[in-house]
């Protein structure tokens, strides 16, 4: 308590900036927030992967996803991938993700699932709603990035070659709708 306020009172404005910085609010409220993949992780044996943390010796957070199958003590052998780090995976299917959103043939996925609900949305205005995802994802709350990520992932299979990760084309056609501008929306539903 003690060094707080000593370093509070020597440098007080590096305190203030270091605490409204994006990263740190990020890395506070993901501790706060739900596993980002909680119920979409499954290891080669096709068992669900359950999300858990351990903390090192300075009060760091560790995060990683365990097979169900190690945790339940069931597999001899166990999986091929008995853990993964929660940090690697997630960075390593939002990647995926975002990389998928600019793909013509999931763009073209997401604008037919989108016309379903609104029959005057273009297939330019599926793309350019897809597009202001990517330079808004890292501002956006860690819960919110795991809403999207419920929202567009079907699942994601973990193995030895690496991660699979299947898309849910109804998903996409609603974050279009909902990324797409007030415009787009107003002429949808008149």
């Amino acid at each position: 308590m003690w060094l707080c306020k000593m370093v509070c009172s020597k440098c007080g404005s590096t305190l203030i900036s270091a605490a409204i910085r994006p990263e740190t609010r990020a890395n506070r409220t993901r501790c706060q927030t739900p596993s980002l993949l909680r119920g979409l992780i499954f290891g080669s044996d096709g068992r669900a992967m359950s999300p858990t943390h351990a903390r090192g010796r300075r009060g760091q957070q560790y995060r990683y996803y365990v097979s169900q199958s190690v945790l339940k003590g069931i597999a001899a052998d166990g999986p091929a991938i008995a853990r993964i780090s929660a940090a690697e995976i997630e960075g390593v299917v939002i990647a995926q993700v975002r990389g998928l959103l600019r793909q013509p043939e999931v763009v073209l996925g997401a604008w037919r699932a989108a016309r379903v609900s609104a029959p005057d949305m273009s297939e330019d205005e599926a793309r350019l709603a897809l597009e202001r995802l990517d330079p808004l994802w890292e501002e956006l709350f860690p819960a919110e990035q795991a809403r999207i990520i419920h929202l567009l992932v079907d699942r994601v299979d973990i193995g030895p070659s690496g991660a699979d990760v299947r898309l849910k084309l109804e998903g996409l056609g609603s974050l279009a709708r909902d990324l797409a501008g007030p415009a787009e929306l107003a002429r949808a539903a008149a």
